[in-house]
């Protein structure tokens, strides 16, 4: 069993938040400095946050001033989950013990206007597994793996760009 390195962030007025699945290895099963959310080498997440913002995000302080600035807080819907053959993707998590308390916790105590979901799988499990208010606008991104090869980065953080807070 993995369990996840992360507490969730969420800044003090979060508005947006964002709804992945469950970090890589890398974070789980050998947590390094300076470690965060979608961290691992491969995943393009904060790069198309550095073409969005247009700026530099290469530590966790700097993204969490980011998002802090910016009214986003961030975490994923499973907490603990085991992984068949060793494998990051979301199709290899089983067992899978879901992140209700904490997403509830975030959604009852903030203003969340939106969520942007990192993938059409979290979407999907989150609508299944969640309860939610209504009125929250559900938004899913395209994934920020590099095997979502249908959209080149460009394309992707042109996407983000619309959805994705600035304060």
């Amino acid at each position: 069993m993995e369990y996840h390195p992360f507490e969730p962030f969420v800044s003090e007025v979060s508005s947006v938040l964002i709804l992945g699945s469950f970090p890589g290895k890398e974070s789980t099963q050998q947590l390094r400095k300076d470690d965060w959310f979608y961290n691992s080498k491969r995943n393009q997440f904060w790069k198309i946050l550095e073409m969005v913002y247009k700026q530099e995000l290469s530590t966790s302080a700097a993204k969490k001033i980011l998002f802090t600035n910016n009214r986003i807080a961030v975490t994923d819907i499973i907490v603990s989950c085991e992984r068949r053959d060793n494998s990051n993707s979301d199709q290899n998590l089983t067992n899978k013990e879901y992140n209700w308390q904490c997403i509830s916790s975030i959604l009852a105590g903030n203003a969340i206007s939106r969520i942007l979901f990192t993938s059409k799988s979290v979407y999907r499990e989150f609508i299944h597994h969640f309860d939610f208010p209504k009125d929250i606008r559900l938004i899913v991104l395209p994934s920020p793996s590099p095997r979502y090869a249908r959209l080149s980065l460009v394309q992707k953080s042109e996407i983000y760009k619309k959805y994705m807070p600035s304060y």
